[in-house]
């Protein structure tokens, strides 16, 4: 018969909220260079997806932030709910900004020239992201808070979108396909707009890794497991 328990002791607690804080200022790092280095690789080689690519990085930052914020304070569980609503406007504007760029991408007769530096960049945030989305995930679950899931969903979404970015450079490059950036960017942004909605209403998964494992009974709810 499984046993249940109601999450973590006040020990665990702190060990996860600790790291939570770590990660948060890794994926809050590592996007601030992030953006620099695309946004001015992206005006240098006049290419929307590698702009594009600078401002979804600012847009981390700030869900990264958030969660930042939550962790700081002696009781995050109070700060949830304003951290869940910040999150959820970073997955809105982060819709917008690569509609927009997609859109405009699309429809510029301007192609965008070669970006070495781009397609670099691109292709060591298509590793290192997952890994930062992964770890935060699964410590969030455990500590059973919807602002640290919702937050690594942002950095996934941001993961899917270095590899859309990367594909497009290349193809561009290569093939000078320059639409092709485009369409994925469109498939990203639409689910980016679905998890803000699941943020914003506190959807995210809050089920502990115990019930994943089969230590615990899982939760009933089916908003409680994503």
């Amino acid at each position: 018969m499984p046993v249940t328990t109601t999450g973590p002791d006040a020990a665990r607690r702190a060990v996860l909220q600790r790291r939570i804080r770590w990660i948060v200022a890794a994926t809050i790092t590592y996007n601030v260079i992030e953006a620099v280095v695309a946004l001015t690789a992206g005006r240098i080689a006049s290419s929307a997806a590698l702009v594009g690519f600078g401002l979804d990085s600012i847009v981390e930052v700030l869900s990264a932030a958030a969660v930042a914020w939550q962790f700081a304070g002696p009781d995050p569980d109070k700060r949830e709910q304003v951290a869940l609503r910040v999150i959820a406007v970073s997955f809105f504007a982060l819709a917008a900004f690569v509609t927009v760029d997609a859109t405009r991408s699309l429809l510029s007769a301007d192609a965008a020239d070669h970006s070495s530096v781009g397609i670099a960049l691109a292709a060591v945030s298509v590793i290192i992201m997952p890994a930062f989305s992964w770890f935060e995930r699964r410590t969030g679950m455990e500590l059973g808070s919807p602002s640290a899931v919702s937050d690594s969903k942002q950095t996934l979404i941001c993961a899917y979108l270095s590899a859309a970015v990367l594909i497009g450079l290349v193809l561009n490059s290569v093939l000078g396909w320059g639409w092709a950036d485009a369409v994925a960017a469109f498939v990203i942004a639409a689910f980016a707009v679905r998890e803000g909605l699941e943020a914003w209403r506190g959807d995210a998964c809050k089920q502990p890794i115990a019930a994943l494992t089969g230590e615990i009974e899982p939760h009933e709810d089916p908003h409680d497991c994503c």
